[in-house]
């Protein structure tokens, strides 16, 4: 456990050092042929375009992807990468265009980002991280954000994203494929967690018949990650999968910061500092959830509807800085948890609909001032219920919820990199109430080792190649 944490720490260290990589495609072999054809990255300098700009591959015609199977690709193209756009990631990275289904059973196109070290690898597996997009602007887009030339997250306010690649970059230290969903789907439904878990498994879907990511299909090793928003992702994920994505080979899922029930979060949020946020994901819940929407335009009164215009456009830390602490439940003109349309949008929206089928790690602080830590207990005793569930949930006392996502992801990863080594798990569940994640013996004793894998960022090596 040690050396795998020491390699695990290592490989943070180094992706937040933003080594200085030459450009996807410049020292690459040419990849094997795909269907669509794949359309070359943008030529240094020009920028990519915002998604908003770009209808052709974010909105394609839907006579281009009606008829196609949840999965197939609409079109696909290379990028380059980027930590906080500005600093080259030595990967090979594409962006893929492909279909999905939402929450009424109709077709949509959806966008992620596939990526894998350098160099072909028998029977690699593939890391779906979804990050925690948090957001209602489409130029939030962590597809847009993670692109070399695009407006750096400092200005858009997508700051979760460029943090949460960080933790992506690890995962490819360790030889693993990535894909990252644009899971919060065409219309930036943020907290839409059954649209969010759908273009999630049709993402790896996707990443796994994309040719150049040289995966093996069906077969591949699948695991699942995210932490907050991408834990509504992840988590609606991993219980849709028997039903939605059998044939995936989905090992394990981590999940952190878990949004199980959005109606207890709107509860806790009111008046809070979180309230901005949390009257975010309402607005982005809304875009899915057409009752909900008819709901707030019968029911909001001024204020409410002036919020709702000026949150209409904006990334995660603006969300955040709009309205905090604010009466979101005060600018409605009747109580929303008696409503029979908000009663069963909460209720759809609510994680325990099914127990995942693999097993399951997550962690969450007892002092989260943003996701309530009791939803999440509950979350665990239902999963538990079941005798054939695998769950080992972790209770961080000391931690809130901001600081816990750093520190509870190397413990994940580790996790994670069991799950990929064919470790197996035993049916049952454990509960463990830990003082703070931080003070793990294993995570201490490589602290030292990172200074000098950090020193390493100089010698400019490909992030994961040959592992």
């Amino acid at each position: 456990m040690g050396k795998h944490a020491s390699k695990l720490l290592a490989a943070l260290a180094v992706a937040a050092a933003g080594l200085p990589f030459v450009l996807a495609g410049s020292a690459a072999a040419d990849p094997p042929p795909s269907d669509p054809p794949v359309q070359p990255a943008l030529p240094f300098p020009i920028p990519p375009m915002p998604p908003g700009f770009d209808p052709g591959f974010y909105r394609p015609a839907a006579e281009k992807f009606t008829e196609l199977e949840p999965g197939q690709l609409i079109a696909a193209r290379q990028v380059n990468l980027a930590n906080l756009s500005l600093i080259p990631v030595n990967v090979d990275a594409w962006q893929l265009s492909y279909r999905s289904t939402n929450t009424r059973g109709e077709p949509i196109p959806a966008v992620a980002t596939v990526i894998k070290p350098r160099g072909y690898v028998p029977d690699r597996p593939l890391f779906s991280y979804q990050i925690a997009e948090d957001s209602t602007g489409n130029y939030c887009m962590p597809s847009y954000q993670l692109q070399l030339g695009s407006i750096p997250a400092t200005i858009t306010g997508s700051l979760l994203v460029a943090g949460q690649f960080l933790e992506v970059q690890a995962a490819l230290a360790q030889g693993w494929a990535v894909v990252v969903p644009d899971h919060q789907g065409p219309d930036s439904a943020y907290a839409a967690g059954p649209l969010a878990g759908r273009i999630t498994l049709d993402g790896i879907r996707a990443a796994e018949n994309f040719a150049p990511m040289q995966l093996s299909g069906t077969q591949t090793r699948v695991g699942l990650m995210g932490y907050s928003g991408g834990a509504i992702a992840t988590g609606h994920a991993a219980e849709l999968q028997r039903s939605y994505a059998p044939e995936l080979n989905v090992v394990g899922a981590a999940e952190g910061g878990i949004p199980a029930d959005l109606g207890a979060a709107l509860k806790l949020a009111n008046g809070n500092l979180s309230s901005g946020l949390i009257m975010a994901g309402v607005l982005g819940v809304s875009r899915e959830y057409p009752a909900l929407r008819e709901f707030l335009d019968r029911n909001m009164n001024p204020l409410g509807r002036f919020m709702l215009t000026a949150k209409d456009q904006l990334c995660a830390a603006y969300q955040s800085a709009l309205f905090p602490f604010g009466n979101n439940l005060g600018m409605l003109n009747v109580d929303p948890f008696r409503d029979p349309a908000v009663i069963d949008t909460l209720a759809k929206t609510r994680m325990g609909q099914q127990v995942p089928s693999m097993p399951m790690y997550m962690f969450q602080a007892n002092m989260d001032w943003l996701i309530p830590v009791g939803p999440v207990d509950t979350l665990v005793d239902t999963y538990c219920a079941d005798p054939n569930a695998r769950v080992e949930y972790i209770r961080d006392h000391l931690s809130e919820h901001l600081t816990l996502d750093p520190i509870g992801a190397p413990n994940a990863l580790l996790w994670m990199r069991d799950r990929f080594e064919g470790v197996p798990v035993a049916a049952g569940c454990s509960t463990t109430d830990v003082g703070s994640m931080m003070l793990d013996a294993n995570t201490w004793t490589t602290w030292g080792e990172v200074v000098g894998v950090t020193i390493a960022a100089a010698f400019q090596q490909p992030i994961g190649a040959g592992r």
